[in-house]
């Protein structure tokens, strides 16, 4: 989905009229001090709720029956939402398949005063059509008909593919050796981790329901976000602000009656963030547990120095050395082999999303229409590179799916020759750059393809 106007790219039909997706919904709503915590910024659990109805309505137009959702992706929160703004909603089913599809959430924020409006965040969930009394559900295909959806159409399917391989993904990591993943260290000024440990019961009445008596799937994620919140704040006995919530799925349905036991507990602090895990498991009466859900939410720490940071930043700018790299200098990336390429595809997808995400990149430069944005992390500088290319519709894909192609459209490709075919998805390239001045002479560059995806050296995390 995209937070551009579309209506002006969108065909319209014999009568002249505009078209619109016919699973699209919307759903606006002020954000009311009732909605908002102590610091006058709308609650990310009643965020949660609003997308996952409004998803789930459109999941229910297309289907024809009742849906429930299955799994969300990763969420990242690029702003926060203040009391008297006007949240928009937009929902559409980008890809159906047997009796499961692939729902786009776009979120943005509304100032009425100035009529300012800015994406918040964007969000994938795949909801399941119930079974009706007929048996089972057969979905019908989603037909594109703008660009814009013909995109979308094409990326749920590899979604859908990264979704169902997630798991398999992260055993692999937690049985490979600790190269990748590092040793446990000890440090004596610890928090022991029980003291962030958090237990809550909710008991399931009719107004945190839907329509099929099941509890909504955004209500679980507003209680479970409500522990996490907790228990973040008693590491850093601060006020921390929640940005991303990482991919999750639903295990078990919970029903009217249920009591829902929440648990929270922080998994491990960084430099500025933290990581909670919380689970949700339900039971009614003496049975056992059910699970229900898990999740791994990152939040930040909420002070900042604001006028060190703009004193900062105006000292890095400044310095012009930093944005070039000497001929013998390395970037830092993490070695590719077969044993590690499953690892490093998913790894440089969400890396690559999460940092073009971010809202502190700063235009250092701009030539023949291609902007060169830095930004610095801790003691690394990161840089991304835009450039607006006039390509027709029907070649764009032809021409981004071979790397060697790119010299076609792009000046700054001088040769590009494959080095090793790794399997039928992966390959790596050699890439000739021209040189920035005269002076100087060209760069060669080592690059990978990973199933789709472009990744250059000193992307990686």
């Amino acid at each position: 989905m995209s937070n551009k106007n579309d209506a002006e790219r969108r065909p319209s039909d014999v009568s002249g009229e505009v078209y619109r997706n016919p699973t699209e919904v919307k759903m606006s709503q002020i954000v009311l001090p009732c909605h908002a915590n102590h610091r006058g910024e709308l609650s990310v659990g009643q965020l949660l709720k609003w997308m996952d109805s409004t998803a789930c309505l459109s999941a229910e137009r297309h289907a024809g029956c009742s849906c429930i959702t299955a799994s969300v992706d990763d969420i990242h929160f690029e702003h926060t939402i203040g009391v008297g703004k006007v949240v928009n909603i937009i929902a559409k089913v980008n890809r159906a398949f047997t009796s499961s599809m692939e729902v786009g959430i776009l979120v943005t924020c509304e100032d009425l005063y100035t009529d300012r409006q800015w994406k918040v965040c964007q969000a994938f969930a795949t909801f399941v059509a119930r079974r009706t009394e007929a048996g089972k559900v057969q979905l019908k295909q989603v037909v594109p008909h703008t660009q814009m959806e013909q995109m979308e159409y094409s990326l749920a399917a590899e979604r859908r593919r990264m979704r169902l391989i997630h798991a398999e993904i992260i055993t692999d990591l937690l049985s490979s050796s600790t190269s990748q993943l590092g040793e446990c260290q000890e440090y004596e000024d610890a928090v022991p981790a029980e003291k962030t440990r958090v237990e809550s019961v909710e008991l399931v009445l009719p107004p945190h329901a839907n329509h099929q008596v099941s509890t909504f799937g955004g209500q679980i994620m507003a209680w479970m976000e409500n522990v996490a919140t907790i228990s973040a704040c008693r590491l850093c006995n601060a006020h921390p602000t929640l940005r991303t919530i990482d991919m999750f799925h639903f295990r078990g349905p919970s029903h009217i009656g249920d009591r829902l036991v929440l648990k929270a507990i922080v998994n491990n602090a960084f430099k500025h963030s933290m990581e909670v895990g919380v689970c949700a498991e339900a039971y009614q009466g003496g049975e056992p547990l059910r699970h229900i859900n898990s999740a791994f939410m990152t939040f930040e720490d909420g002070i900042r120095r604001y006028k060190e940071a703009i004193a900062r930043k105006k000292i890095r700018l400044d310095r012009k050395y930093i944005i070039s790299c000497k001929q013998n200098e390395v970037s830092l990336s993490v070695p590719w082999d077969p044993s590690n390429q499953m690892y490093l595809s998913y790894n440089n997808v969400s890396a690559l999303k999460l940092m073009d995400a971010r809202n502190s990149w700063v235009l250092t430069s701009e030539k023949n229409k291609v902007r060169l944005y830095t930004q610095e992390e801790n003691q690394r500088l990161l840089f991304k590179v835009e450039m607006h290319v006039c390509v027709p519709a029907e070649q764009t894909f032809h021409l981004l799916s071979d790397l060697t192609r790119r010299k076609q459209w792009d000046q700054h490709y001088e040769e590009c020759e494959v080095i090793m075919q790794a399997d039928e998805d992966d390959t790596i390239y050699r890439v000739t750059t021209p040189s920035v001045s005269k002076r100087d002479k060209g760069m060669d560059l080592f690059c990978w393809h990973l199933a789709g995806n472009l990744v250059m050296p000193g992307t990686l995390t």
